[in-house]
């Protein structure tokens, strides 16, 4: 059997200039090739797009995330290529993989089997360099900050209450707290600092929210990089950083134009971190794909609980996007596992574990059709040792839960095993979409976490220390109370429990750190043990990774 950069090495890729005339009309003359198979997408090209009708948005989710896999991009990639297929003029948005994960644990993300975008090896490794731009562009202001207060503070920096931290796109877990500034008064002052991993860099988050150059220099000039000892906030335009920030991240502004294994285009752009963030890919490229094509397929990480919601209470509150449809990504392994199986166990027949697993689909199917307002089906990502059996309770379920299950067998056929999927969703977009939010933007941002907690998550209720309550009142007396909130959690579970699988209830939501992304416009609401710096596996991805005599990559996924 062929590995994922296997079939994507094999590929009959088009020259990416050509390949965009003949499928979206793009004139040459308003991309920048990146190489023959990549471009950029101009900024004033998008602008001119606005006048023109957009298509039909489908959101991509899943449900609760396992170790056995559920292949969200995957069918992101099929469906996409599916509805080429059948005759609707059709364009992918993605987000770009993070090369942290990529040699940590994932290995690659860029789809896999026979649905991929391509170049899969550049899109996981430095690709347009983007991740470099954005983490110039954050550690500019790091340092920026360090100066200021080297030649004199002017502006009152309290150094124990900066909240500004240097980024790297890697694993590195080394780097979550260190002490920066050692060495001599030359050196600048010593005070504790940290990095996280570029996807959870706030200017990552404004990066793929911002809709235009002017709107990024606005939101970058927002950013509040720490206080002063009467703690008030001081903002990056207070050091004059937003516009040198904002030169950096030009040209990575620009949309990235790649295509599918069966050369069908995609926008790959922008990857926040799916907790600390809102998971989604960029704005910009979201809109241009609706002007281009008549369908766009993008995804949400995570599952429905997190990408979905904070696709619908941040991306589509803050962009005007309205989603017409969502397809839910399930496979028969990952809902067994959520049934109690173990991974190594999970090829087995087990139609016990299976019905009990069926209850984490049954919750998310629950938000994102009376939650979220979107009619749904729910894609089952096939895989060789589904029985038969298995796939007839998954089916017979469906009467039970109201919507359609369709078996799409992409990985191992491409868009042809993903043409049934691609005819249900065409016909729920005829149907109406009523996309609703969770919560009001005139509520508390106290009760916008209850609302999430309660009627997503299934929780009983919220909780947290006075000192967190504290700041949470303090940040809604600043002006800050109409923001979205971004709850930032485990993934694997509805609870801050990772270890809670299926469907748990009446569990607490406790925040333990609130971070405020002025920039980017939302607050974030730290709960359980979510990391913004992960660290490497006991044996990490990047090990089996090479780089033939020839130059060929090979290891990678």
């Amino acid at each position: 059997m062929l590995s994922n950069i296997e079939i994507a090495q094999a590929a009959i890729k088009q020259p990416i200039i050509p390949l965009a005339l003949e499928r979206a009309q793009i004139p040459e003359d308003c991309l920048e090739p990146y190489g023959r198979y990549k471009a950029k997408l101009s900024l004033d090209y998008v602008a001119s797009l606005a006048n023109r009708p957009n298509g039909k948005l489908i959101l991509v989710t899943a449900i609760s995330p396992t170790p056995a896999g559920e292949g969200k991009t995957t069918t992101t990639v099929g469906l996409g290529d599916a509805l080429n297929r059948i005759g609707k003029r059709a364009i992918i948005c993605l987000r770009e993989p993070s090369i942290g994960p990529a040699f940590g644990m994932k290995g690659g993300a860029a789809g896999g089997g026979f649905a991929q975008v391509v170049p899969m090896e550049d899109i996981n490794l430095h690709f347009t360099g983007d991740f470099n731009a954005i983490a110039l562009a954050n550690n500019l202001l790091a340092a920026l900050i360090d100066n200021h207060i080297h030649q004199g503070n002017e502006l009152g920096f309290d150094v124990t209450r900066i909240t500004w931290k240097r980024v790297v796109d890697m694993n590195d877990r080394a780097l979550r707290e260190i002490v920066v500034g050692l060495g001599g008064p030359g050196n600048g002052q010593p005070r504790q600092d940290g990095f996280d991993i570029v996807v959870a860099s706030e200017v990552m988050a404004i990066f793929c929210l911002a809709t235009s150059l002017a709107d990024l220099k606005r939101r970058l000039g927002r950013i509040v990089v720490g206080y002063t000892a009467q703690k008030q906030p001081i903002l990056a335009s207070a050091l004059k950083a937003h516009g040198a920030m904002a030169a950096l991240l030009r040209d990575a502004l620009a949309p990235n134009l790649v295509q599918t294994l069966e050369n069908n285009l995609a926008f790959v752009h922008g990857g926040p971190f799916a907790n600390i963030a809102h998971g989604c890919n960029s704005v910009l490229a979201t809109q241009a794909a609706l002007k281009l094509a008549d369908y766009v397929v993008t995804e949400a990480g995570f599952g429905a609980d997190l990408g979905a919601e904070k696709f619908i209470d941040i991306k589509c509150r803050k962009s005007g996007l309205r989603p017409q449809a969502a397809v839910i990504v399930a496979t028969v392994r990952a809902l067994k596992y959520h049934g109690g199986v173990e991974v190594k166990d999970a090829g087995t027949e087990n139609l016990d574990a299976l019905q009990k697993g069926l209850v984490n689909l049954e919750r998310h199917l629950h938000n994102v059709r009376e939650q979220y307002g979107l009619p749904c089906v729910v894609a089952i990502n096939h895989r060789t040792e589904d029985t038969p059996a298995e796939i007839e309770l998954l089916k017979a379920s469906a009467s039970k839960f109201g919507v359609q299950v369709v078996v799409a067998r992409h990985w191992a056929e491409g868009g042809k095993g993903a043409l049934e999927l691609a005819q249900a969703v065409v016909a729920l977009c005829e149907s109406p979409s009523h996309m609703r939010f969770v919560y009001d933007e005139a509520q508390t941002l106290w009760d916008k976490v209850g609302a999430v907690a309660r009627k997503v998550y299934g929780a009983s209720g919220v909780t947290a220390d006075a000192k967190i309550q504290a700041r949470i009142a303090e940040l809604q007396a600043q002006g800050y109370g109409h923001f979205p909130v971004c709850i930032a959690k485990t993934q694997y579970s509805f609870s801050t429990d990772p270890k809670l699988r299926g469907a748990p209830s009446q569990h607490v939501l406790n925040i333990r750190e609130v971070r405020l992304a002025a920039g980017a416009e939302f607050v974030v609401m730290v709960c359980g043990d979510v990391m913004t710096m992960p660290g490497l596996p006991k044996v990490p991805a990047a090990t089996a990774i090479d780089v033939t005599d020839d130059g060929r990559i090979i290891g990678l996924f």
